[in-house]
């Protein structure tokens, strides 16, 4: 999948000849496009990388890296997310630059990311295992017994290839999301994962297997049991104990209170009981695909679209 013989011309532009290392945030032609916080931001807050418009060195494990401020919020966003589409990732400066050595082309030359073709027009982007690492090595909370809660994680590579397109679609809902949020004054800490929910939602169900020799695998958690987790992590259950996850989890605060806010991304393939389920569950749906029409208002089911948890 990952194709190395792509010439950097091809690879920094779409298929509309636009420049994928050049964009829309970070320092626009257009002035209200300055005064409004970049959503990417949440996610370098957690590392200890270059902020500036000039590149900086940057020594990692043997290796000499230069960034710039715009490179370092790609690449934790790109982490944070795992795979961002190409064109979501533009950058604009006040001077041209060459699109054999644009800011994609940079990361890529540098081993710090990947591009992975979805069709002849769309790409995305993903890490590197050098570029995840990079990112681990320069938290700022990466004490061994530092707090847990509000760490953003990163992630590398491709998870889940039949679902790409439809994984490429949560960083724009995050995106509406975060500019919604941000006006009504709310503070991002970090997004998680639809894995990362699922992650420790095994770690509970396993959590009376482990170490023991007599363990079949199966989970030994009761319904009121797991009713009660999903409860605690405000997730929605069913009567059977099934446990609905959003695609990614949102968390902020607002009014000096923790927040959470679910986000799921509906495409043209949820039908039937599985799109009803989720439009039932309270997530905030963005859909892809329907007629091009994303958040606000109600879903095409008549639920709310968007719910938000209060963690008080």
């Amino acid at each position: 999948m990952f194709d190395p013989r792509w010439d950097s011309d091809s690879r920094d532009r779409d298929a509309g000849s636009h420049d994928l290392s050049r964009g829309r945030r970070g320092g626009g032609s257009d002035p209200r496009d300055r005064d409004r916080p970049d959503p990417r931001d949440v996610f370098v807050g957690h590392v200890d990388l270059p902020r500036g418009r000039d590149r900086e060195h940057v020594h990692h494990r043997g290796h000499d890296y230069t960034l710039r401020g715009s490179e370092s919020r790609t690449l934790s966003a790109v982490g944070a997310f795992r795979v961002i589409p190409a064109n979501d990732l533009r950058d604009t400066f006040d001077k041209p630059l060459d699109p054999r050595h644009g800011e994609l082309w940079h990361l890529r030359e540098a081993g710090l990311v990947q591009t992975v073709r979805i069709d002849r027009d769309h790409a995305v982007v993903t890490l590197t295992r050098e570029g995840r690492d990079l990112l681990e090595s320069r938290r700022w909370d990466r004490e061994p017994d530092g707090p847990e809660r509000d760490r953003q994680a990163f992630h590398d590579g491709i998870q889940r290839p039949r679902e790409l397109k439809h994984d490429a679609e949560l960083y724009r809902a995050y995106l509406e999301e975060a500019e919604r949020l941000h006006e009504m004054g709310a503070d991002i800490h970090r997004v998680v994962l639809e894995n990362e929910l699922k992650a420790e939602y095994q770690e509970f169900l396993q959590e009376r297997n482990r170490d023991r020799e007599d363990a079949d695998g199966r989970p030994d958690r009761t319904l009121d049991e797991i009713r009660e987790w999903a409860d605690e992590h405000h997730l929605p259950s069913d009567d059977r104990g099934h446990v609905m996850f959003p695609d990614a989890r949102i968390e902020y605060e607002l009014d000096g209170h923790d927040r959470t806010l679910d986000v799921e991304v509906m495409t043209v393939h949820y039908r039937g009981a599985h799109a009803s389920s989720k439009a039932r569950s309270g997530f905030s749906l963005s859909f892809s695909g329907r007629s091009g029409r994303r958040g606000g208002g109600r879903s095409e089911w008549g639920w709310p679209r968007r719910w938000c948890h209060d963690l008080r």
